[in-house]
């Protein structure tokens, strides 16, 4: 039943546009139209007419805010951990799917994603365009549609930025939105040291990010209210949670805590409990913390060395890995005592969503692997998608940019000596050389 959405009250008289048909036959109608406000207090009681709520709606557009922000954040949380030769392709990425997918999601984004549905699968166009929209309030919320619409916007522009960091220093920009293991490895993975030229960057990207993230799982009760405190409690608990355990086990097997393993863990913890913060407690968000702190960890440091694939960013160990486990523990943690209209999980005696969402992570990976493949192999079709070796050394900024992230007398003081990455990496690859030497 669709809500009355539009109307005033003049003292007695109840002036409206959109008369539902279940209102007529409840016999609530005098003359074709609402008599007075005790008819219209009847209505809201039963729910048939959406009241814009002015706290709900500033939340949500704050949130909104909040989410927007996190794509800038993420554009200076991977630039700062590439080499300064690629930094601005790399923020360059980001702030251009800021901008794209922005407009992708107007025109058709949002009917496909939230229109009416075809068969249960996707959204019709109905909606292309925001057709239709205007400023009525969303069915089953006390907020205008349009501030769901910029809501869920911020978040489908950041999904493909975050996927960036897969194939950083390597993908031509006109390819750039297709995939990563594909591409192949940067030239000399594994025997040249790749060292972020900027980790003060990186921290600021980070911050970013997890300042951002209250809004991205807070805003997503889409009201001011208990479920948005919830969720906002449990993503700092969790971000907290997995930032300590990172470290911690760093510490033990690499020997040194390190700042960049501090703003992983921290992000790994935001990734785990996304899936989680509006249906688990603060205590079990904790425990999906520190627990994927230390499955990112050696999802990154063992993982990925032992597969020897290039995920230059650490995007799959973090958010694939981080995300995954995220999704298993709402199948663990999740109780209808935080969110009645969720499901309880397996500790709370249910083993439905437990199965769920071990079902849906494998329809997630094989609708990710599939799409994947199918784009990158569109778009190799027709034009480059790889920098090769002479482009790799150079530095994508030039290459495809015509412009440096700084110049050489920044970085050294001196414009006549080489950059300072190139002087620190030669003394990395100097002792990896050597190790490499020992072991062999």
């Amino acid at each position: 039943m669709s809500p009355i959405t539009r109307y005033r009250v003049m003292g007695d008289l109840c002036v409206h546009s959109v008369l539902d048909k279940g209102v007529r036959s409840a016999g609530l109608l005098r003359y074709g139209r609402l008599s007075c406000l005790q008819d219209l207090f009847l209505l809201l009681g039963k729910g048939l007419i959406m009241m814009i709520d002015t706290g709900d709606t500033a939340w949500v557009l704050i949130s909104a805010a909040l989410v927007f922000i996190m794509t800038p954040g993420l554009a200076f949380f991977y630039g700062g951990m590439v080499r300064s030769k690629n930094v601005l392709t790399t923020i360059m990425q980001s702030f251009f799917v800021l901008a794209l997918i922005s407009v992708e999601f107007i025109l058709i984004g949002y009917t496909m994603a939230f229109g009416p549905d075809v068969n249960g699968f996707i959204g019709n166009l109905d909606k292309i365009g925001l057709t239709g929209i205007g400023l009525k309030v969303l069915e089953g919320s006390t907020i205008p549609e349009l501030a769901f619409v910029a809501f869920q916007c911020m978040f489908a522009a950041l999904t493909p930025a975050l996927i960036t960091g897969a194939f950083a220093e390597r993908m031509k920009f006109a390819a750039f939105m297709t995939i990563c293991l594909l591409l192949g490895k940067r030239h000399g993975y594994q025997h040249t040291a790749m060292l972020p030229h900027n980790l003060p960057m990186t921290v600021l990207g980070a911050t970013l990010l997890w300042f951002g993230w209250f809004g991205f799982n807070a805003g997503s009760a889409l009201g001011a209210n208990a479920l948005a405190a919830n969720a906002f409690i449990t993503s700092q608990a969790a971000a907290a949670a997995a930032a300590v355990s990172w470290v911690l086990v760093e510490w033990k097997f690499n020997g040194k805590p390190t700042i960049l393993g501090a703003v992983s863990g921290c992000v790994a913890g935001l990734v785990a409990i996304t899936p989680a913060a509006g249906f688990v407690t603060p205590m079990p968000a904790v425990l999906i913390g520190l627990i994927g702190g230390v499955i990112c960890y050696f999802a990154v440091a063992v993982l990925k060395e032992k597969l020897g694939y290039d995920d230059s960013l650490d995007a799959f160990g973090v958010h694939g890995i981080g995300g995954t486990w995220g999704a298993i523990a709402t199948g663990l943690w999740a109780t209808t005592e935080v969110n009645p209209a969720g499901a309880n999980g397996l500790f709370y005696g249910d083993t439905h969503l437990f199965t769920a969402q071990l079902i849906s992570i494998v329809v997630a990976y094989a609708l990710a692997i599939g799409g994947s493949f199918v784009l990158y192999q569109l778009v190799h079709s027709f034009m480059e998608t790889r920098a090769d070796e002479a482009e790799e050394l150079t530095g994508l900024d030039i290459i495809e940019h015509g412009e440096r992230g700084y110049t050489r007398g920044v970085l050294t003081s001196s414009p006549l000596l080489g950059s300072f990455e190139t002087s620190s990496e030669m003394l990395a690859n100097t002792v990896m050389q050597m190790n490499m030497a020992e072991k062999g």
